[in-house]
């Protein structure tokens, strides 16, 4: 049987790597069309073309900021030369920057964090809106279950990860009627990218959030996503929240010895 996601138009934000990468490959796996936006831009441009290796009968790159009203409006009229609808809509783009408590947090990491995972989000869909309409099609942001509970040393990321929730839930009250779903996928522990970023790119810090620990992987998020999209349209995926089964919760996370 084809798939239900054969030969729609998936549009991917953060495509470069983690999440956004490999949900790109798994869409195009399904055969759909793909419209992927990162800032590494050289990045983007190898995995189209790995996509249409994959089977994807269209796939195209191009550089977005989320972070600038500018640089997302570009990225739609872009969107707009290529197709006339977007059927999938994937808010990937996002990030922690620093783990400090709020007594000596950094404006910079503040403002970041607020920008991409939160006013990111409200950007690029308002900015594709317009090509969803009548698609019956859906709006799946990333969230974390950071959002819902909060740890120390992330009062911002999970202020803005819980910003992303509102977010969603408020756009599935206006969109109600429209035939467009809205969800939001909140993965827990996941080794990508994220803490490596998060640390400003120290590795060995990075690798020791998940020691002893089998975390999730992109590819987990990406087989998620792409459930959550390929449901049947009158199936709307609200919230969901996923972790790997070492994390019971945000302050208990099983950790086998380490031998050296």
């Amino acid at each position: 049987m084809a798939s239900r996601l054969k030969d729609k138009w998936v549009l991917i934000t953060g495509a470069s790597a983690g999440f956004g990468a490999a949900a790109a490959k798994a869409f195009a796996r399904e055969g759909s069309n793909l419209l992927l936006g990162a800032r590494r831009t050289e990045r983007i441009t190898a995995l189209a073309d790995e996509c249409r290796k994959l089977g994807a009968p269209k796939a195209h790159a191009h550089f977005v900021d989320v972070a600038k009203t500018t640089s997302v409006d570009e990225f739609a009229n872009w969107s707009r030369t290529i197709t006339n609808r977007v059927d999938v809509l994937i808010n990937n783009a996002g990030g922690a920057h620093g783990l400090d408590p709020v007594a000596t947090g950094k404006d910079a990491d503040w403002e970041a964090m607020f920008e991409i995972n939160v006013l990111g989000i409200l950007r690029m869909t308002r900015a594709i809106l317009p090509l969803m309409k009548d698609t019956q099609g859906s709006i799946i942001n990333i969230g974390s279950v950071a959002g819902r509970v909060a740890y120390e040393g992330g009062a911002a990321y999970c202020g803005a990860k819980a910003a992303e929730l509102q977010i969603t839930r408020a756009l599935r009250l206006e969109l109600s009627g429209t035939g467009l779903r809205v969800s939001t996928v909140d993965p827990g522990m996941a080794e990508t990218e994220f803490s490596v970023v998060r640390f400003k790119g120290d590795e060995q810090k990075a690798k020791k959030v998940y020691e002893g620990v089998e975390p999730l992987t992109a590819d987990d998020i990406a087989e998620t996503l792409i459930w959550v999209a390929s449901r049947p349209h009158h199936v709307c995926i609200d919230e969901m929240l996923i972790k790997c089964t070492d994390q019971a919760a945000i302050h208990k996370v099983y950790r086998r010895p380490v031998t050296k």
